[in-house]
This record gives structure tokens, C-alpha cells and sequence, in this order.
């Protein structure tokens, strides 16, 4: 019943490892039943298990009756994105209204694991945000410092509305001929140091991310 339990929790987590399997809070983890329990760091909810933090995920079987379903900080050093915080993102898909990004950075420390990223259009920038256009913005492939604003169940809500915060490595979009960084030439554009091609972006003020104030809650 354990390992069908491990199973059911790498499902909901989208974790498919059998040995590990990390979650954040409002992650569901698996239906309650008569002999599956919630413990420690999680709470119940529509039938379901729900983890109440951050953590690992153990599953006690040490009763004959039941087993308890818990979650824990770990041994080592579990870094997750916390509201406030400065992280490195790469853009994955870009719609009319938002971004989706992976997270792979968080304050200096580089992420064994990605987390789930989105960035609304009304984050891209501070002002006339009824202009902005995502298109203009992002393109896929792009690397982001982006502000955490918001925690939801399984991804974080970015902004990249500060000047010190958008895209800080880009290429020009035929990159199978050409695969070198583009250069920023104002705050909304970009261009090939080779081809002189120009593209537009919502461009980072590059300062060393530990120099960028923490609006940590």
C-alpha cells in the first residue's frame, strides 16, 4: 500500500521520483481513505490530503492500522522561492497575457530542480502597463531576474516590473544561425553585436542580483 501511496503523491506533485518527493504548500498529495491519515505539516480538505509547508513528503507506516501521510524540512537545505525574493528564470511560453517561466535560480543558489514561474502581463513593467505586449517583451529561450509576488499551489507568480529586473541574456530569433548574445541598447531592445539585427525586450538593468533590495514578507 506504500509504494501505491508513493505513487498517488507523485502524481498529484508532478515528482516522479520514488524515493523523494518535495512539496510545496497547497500541494495535494492524495485522497484520504480508512487507512491513510493526515500528520504532521499537512491538513484535509474535500477528501484529500494537502500539505500545510514546504518540505519532503513521508509516508509512516510504523502502526498496523493506518499510515500517516506528513510532511517535514529536510535534513539539508531545501531551497524554495519565498515572496520577496529575487530569482533567475528561463521563459518557456509566452501568450497575450502572460509568460510561463522555470525557475532554476533563487537568491545566488542554483536550483538541483526547476519551480514553475508565471508573469502576467500587469508585472511586466511599472508603467502604462495597458501597453504592454508580451510578444515585445519575451521570447522563449530568454533568461529573467524576476521579484517573487505571490505563492500559489503549485507555481509562483513573477514581476519584472523594477528597472533592475527583466531579461539579461537573449538571442536574436534565428538562432540556428547565430547563437551569440545579444547586447541591450536602451531599456525596451536588444540587438546581434554581429548581424546588428535589433529585437525588442523588456531589458534588465544589470546590477549583481545580491545588490537588488529584498522584499521579502
Amino acid at each position: 500500500m506504500t509504494e501505491a501511496i508513493k505513487h498517488a503523491v507523485a502524481d498529484s506533485t508532478g515528482n516522479n521520483e520514488d524515493n523523494i518527493i518535495i512539496c510545496l504548500p497547497g500541494e495535494r498529495l492524495c485522497r484520504v481513505e480508512d487507512n491513510i491519515i493526515v500528520g504532521d505539516g499537512t491538513y484535509e480538505q474535500g477528501g484529500y490530503i494537502y500539505a500545510s509547508k514546504s518540505g519532503i513528503v513521508n509516508i509512516d507506516e510504523s502502526t498496523e492500522t493506518c499510515q500517516v501521510v506528513s510532511v517535514h524540512k529536510p535534513g539539508f537545505h531545501l531551497t524554495i522561492p519565498a515572496t520577496g525574493d529575487i530569482v533567475t528564470a528561463r521563459v518557456l511560453v509566452t501568450t497575450p497575457k502572460f509568460a510561463k517561466c522555470a525557475i532554476f535560480s533563487v537568491r545566488n543558489v542554483l536550483l538541483e530542480s526547476s519551480y514553475r514561474g508565471l508573469l502576467r502581463k500587469e508585472d511586466v513593467r511599472e508603467t502604462e502597463k495597458d501597453r504592454v505586449d508580451i510578444y515585445k517583451s519575451f521570447k522563449p529561450g530568454d533568461i529573467i531576474l524576476a521579484r517573487v509576488i505571490n505563492q500559489m499551489e503549485q507555481s509562483f507568480t513573477l514581476s519584472t516590473a523594477e528597472a533592475e529586473l527583466g531579461v539579461v541574456v537573449a538571442y536574436a530569433s534565428d538562432i540556428r544561425k547565430n547563437r551569440i548574445p545579444m547586447v541591450p541598447i536602451g531599456w525596451a531592445e536588444m540587438q546581434c553585436p554581429k548581424t546588428t539585427i535589433k529585437e525588442p525586450r523588456k531589458v534588465a538593468k544589470v546590477l549583481p542580483e545580491s545588490s537588488i533590495k529584498s522584499n521579502r514578507t
